[in-house]
């Protein structure tokens, strides 16, 4: 089964630029303390990479 990663979001977006502000909402995560679980493709790495400091990424198998 293919791993997948849990991201959850721990800061707000508040005085954040505007792209991170749309990557946040790319990822399906819509305020402090939500979560999502997306595929672990080269795609949504670099999604979670942009706004590493906005949230925390855990690798899950669901």
């Amino acid at each position: 089964m293919k791993k997948k990663l849990k991201v959850t979001q721990v800061r707000g977006l508040a005085n954040r630029p505007w792209d991170q502000r749309l990557t946040i909402k790319g990822l399906g995560l819509r305020g402090p303390h939500s979560s999502v679980v997306v595929d672990n493709t080269p795609s949504f790495r670099g999604m979670v990479k942009k706004v590493i400091h906005l949230v925390e990424v855990e690798e899950t198998d669901v």
